[in-house]
């Protein structure tokens, strides 16, 4: 198998996707009684409604959102079937909601259940508050998910001039459009988590940075982050997410700080994808990330340490498949995520699409199969991308 990015192709794919999955949609509801259990066919096209819902969204708003950052972007955070999803925001999507349902439409204006259950995140009463500089707390920190609390400590890269920019990336867009702050300081970071916890319920966050001139590349002002939020609210597990350090003792600054997971995310492990879409980041070499990776397994423990694999950038569906199982071998959770288009970032400048539907649906079932078998999930991570699940398809695949 291969991965198409060219838009034409994707759009047929995706659009020759949607029917198959109308089609079993209806055989798995007509065939489905009472408290039968799941046939595979109803597994299968959960799985794959759920990727097509990952790459095409909803055609409904929501509350809860993020236009640009780092990471996947341009997103609403809704629970379906109770898990955190963070799906796009599009209204050309088959897909809508009523009655609390997703529903596929055929183009005829015949809609058919897909027996997904879909509730919105309410927005947070945590962003109704500001600091007493008149920061809005919503510009320090966001909700994603119902329950996860998440910041980019430094909203700048070192590499985000074009000829370095990762192609997927719009870190600084978020900043340029006047959503958050350049800096967040611990203070302010701890003051927003204390609020989040106390008003909303916040049981986990996350905190990424932009890559800084220093061989910490970010990892200091994570460690001083984490020690500020933790004295506010002594129980929040933390992610904490970073380039390699040049240096690795920053890795055991990181778990002294506090943090109980961490996120060293390569983003693919084929060296000629790297060149491509990260030039900048590429310039670390592959046999940091593993040195890295083993150092955070030995510090932080199996299973507390992951990375984004994101499915799309060209790579072989099945070498990304076994690239993680040797991930998943090392005690590293391989956090498959789909390649999406955001506006703002270079991909999307020069028309490159999203991959196929059946193209996440086969590398999400891969590694999910691999996890099961090492016995390790996202959830057990208790912190981070991989313990809120939402910007990916694994969780349901069983990962």
């Amino acid at each position: 198998m291969s991965v198409g990015t060219d838009r034409t192709s994707t759009t047929a794919t995706a659009t020759a996707t949607a029917t198959a999955t109308a089609t079993a949609t209806k055989a798995a509801a007509s065939t489905a009684t009472g408290a039968a259990p799941a046939t595979s066919t109803a597994v299968d096209v959960r799985i794959m409604t759920r990727a097509e819902l990952a790459l095409r969204g909803i055609r409904q708003d929501v509350e809860v959102r993020r236009p640009d950052g780092a990471g996947p972007s341009d997103d609403g955070h809704v629970l379906v079937d109770g898990a955190n999803a963070a799906l796009p925001r599009n209204p050309d999507s088959p897909y809508t909601v009523r009655d609390g349902k997703v529903w596929l439409g055929d183009g005829t204006g015949t809609l058919t259940d897909t027996g997904l259950s879909l509730t919105p995140v309410r927005r947070p009463r945590f962003y109704d508050l500001t600091t007493a500089d008149g920061v809005r707390y919503e510009e320090i920190a966001r909700l994603h998910g119902s329950d996860v609390l998440a910041t980019t400590v430094v909203q700048t890269c070192v590499r985000y001039a074009e000829s370095d920019r990762c192609r997927f990336c719009t870190i600084e867009e978020s900043l340029r459009s006047g959503a958050t702050v350049a800096a967040k300081t611990p203070a302010q970071l701890a003051e927003v988590a204390e609020a989040a916890v106390r008003l909303d319920g916040v049981r986990q966050m996350v905190m990424t940075t932009g890559t800084t001139a220093g061989p910490d590349r970010g990892a200091r002002n994570l460690v001083r982050s984490v020690v500020a939020v933790l004295r506010a609210v002594p129980d929040l597990p933390v992610q904490v997410q970073c380039e390699p350090p040049a240096d690795l003792g920053w890795i055991r600054a990181l778990r002294d700080a506090g943090a109980t997971a961490v996120g060293i995310h390569v983003e693919s492990l084929d060296d000629g994808v790297r060149r491509r879409w990260m030039p900048g980041k590429s310039t670390v070499p592959m046999a940091e990330y593993e040195a890295a990776w083993d150092e955070a397994v030995r510090v932080f423990g199996p299973n507390r340490v992951s990375t984004y694999l994101l499915v799309g950038l060209g790579e072989d569906p099945d070498e990304l498949i076994a690239g993680a199982g040797r991930l998943i071998d090392r005690g590293v959770y391989p956090f498959v995520v789909p390649f999406r288009p955001m506006s703002g970032t270079l991909a999307a400048r020069d028309g490159i699409g999203a991959p196929s539907a059946e193209v996440l649906r086969y590398v999400t079932e891969g590694v999910a199969a691999k996890l099961r078998a090492a016995g390790m999930s996202g959830a057990d991570q208790k912190a981070g991308c991989a313990a809120c699940g939402a910007c990916s398809v694994l969780k349901t695949a069983g990962g």
